[in-house]
C-alpha cells in the first residue's frame, strides 16, 4: 500500500525537469560575452539571468501554501498507534529493536544515493556523455519515468516476490549499474543512470515498512528515525562531489551509491529480519508481504 501511495510523487519528478529547465536552464550570457561588455552592462545582464529563476520559486512557494492551507481545513482521521501497549520509553529503546536499527541506516544510505543520483544527474551526463543542459534535463526527466514504473511495477510484483527479496534484488542491480556508470563512456552511462531509477524505487517505503513491523509501542519512535534518516540525502552528496573534485571524474563518485545500495541489499537480505520471542519469523513475513505491497 506504501509504495502504491508514493508511485505518484514520481509524476512530479518526470515534469519538474522539463519544465524548470526551460525556464531556469535558458542559454545565457557566455565568459567570453560577458568579459566583453562595460561593467554596467554586464550588471543587467547578471541581474537578467537572476531574475529570470524568481517565477518557477514563487510558483514553488504558492503551491507549497496551498498545501498547508488544504493540510489545515481538510479533517485527517487519527491514527491508531495500537491501543493496549504500553508507551515507548526512548528512542533507544526503540533502537533495541535490530531490524529497526537497520532501518535507519539503510534509509540513511538510500537516501543518500538518491539525491546523489538525482540532484548530481544534470552535471554527470554533461561530463560523461557530452550533453548539453537542456537534453540532460530531458534524460532526468526520463528518470523520474523509470522511478514512477518502477514503483507501480514493484507494487505488482511484491504480490508474487516477498518484499524483502525483491528488495534485495533492486539493490543488487542498483549496484551492478553503478559500476556501469562509473567505468563506461557515453551514453551507455546515462542509461544505466536512468536504469539506477529504476530499481531504487521501491526502496524507500519498503525500507520504511520492514522497518517498523512489529514495533508496537515504539512504532512512534520507530518512524520517527526512519524518516529522520533521509539527512542522509544531506551527506553522501557531499562525498559524492568531494570525491568527483579529488579525482577530477565525475564518474568515480558513483563509488558512493554503491556503497549505499550495498547497505540497502544486506538490508533486505539479512537486517530486515525480526528477532522477537513472541512472534514467528514466518508470521511476520506474512504480514509484512501485505503491508508493503
Amino acid at each position: 500500500r506504501l509504495n502504491f501511495a508514493q508511485s505518484f510523487n514520481g509524476l512530479a519528478a518526470v515534469l519538474a525537469p522539463v519544465i524548470g529547465a526551460r525556464i531556469i536552464l535558458t542559454k545565457g550570457h557566455t565568459d567570453v560575452e560577458l568579459n566583453a561588455m562595460t561593467e554596467a552592462a554586464r550588471k543587467m545582464a547578471l541581474a537578467s539571468e537572476a531574475a529570470s529563476v524568481k517565477m518557477p520559486y514563487l510558483i514553488l512557494g504558492l503551491v507549497l501554501v496551498l498545501v498547508a492551507i488544504l493540510f489545515a481545513i481538510v479533517h485527517l482521521p487519527k491514527l491508531n498507534t495500537g491501543a493496549g501497549h504500553a508507551s515507548s520509553k526512548s528512542i533507544f529503546h526503540a533502537l533495541k529493536h535490530k531490524h529497526l536499527a537497520w532501518a535507519v541506516a539503510a534509509q540513511f544510505f538510500y537516501v543518500g544515493a538518491q539525491v546523489s543520483v538525482f540532484s548530481l544527474f544534470i552535471l554527470y551526463a554533461e561530463k560523461s556523455a557530452l550533453l548539453d543542459q537542456v537534453t540532460a534535463a530531458d534524460y532526468l526527466a526520463g528518470c523520474g519515468i523509470a522511478f514512477l514504473i518502477g514503483r507501480f511495477l514493484g507494487t505488482f510484483l511484491m504480490r508474487y516476490i516477498a518484499p524483502p527479496k525483491l528488495l534485495t534484488l533492486y539493490a543488487a542491480a542498483s549496484m551492478a549499474l553503478s559500476l556501469v556508470a562509473i567505468w563506461a563512456t557515453g551514453m551507455i552511462t546515462v542509461y544505466a543512470v536512468i536504469g539506477i531509477c529504476f530499481f531504487m524505487s521501491i526502496m524507500f517505503p519498503t525500507i520504511f515498512s520492514l522497518g517498523i513491523k512489529d514495533l508496537k509501542a515504539d512504532t512512534e519512535y520507530g518512524s520517527s528515525l526512519i524518516i529522520m534518516a533521509i539527512v542522509g540525502g544531506a551527506v553522501m552528496p557531499r562525498f559524492f562531489g568531494q570525491i568527483s573534485d579529488y579525482t577530477g571524474n565525475i564518474q568515480l563518485g558513483y563509488i558512493i551509491p554503491f556503497i549505499c545500495f550495498l547497505v540497502v541489499m544486506i538490508f533486505g537480505w539479512k537486517g530486515y529480519q525480526i528477532r522477537s520471542s513472541d512472534s514467528s519469523q514466518a508470521s511476520a513475513d506474512q504480514h509484512i508481504n501485505n503491508t508493503v505491497s
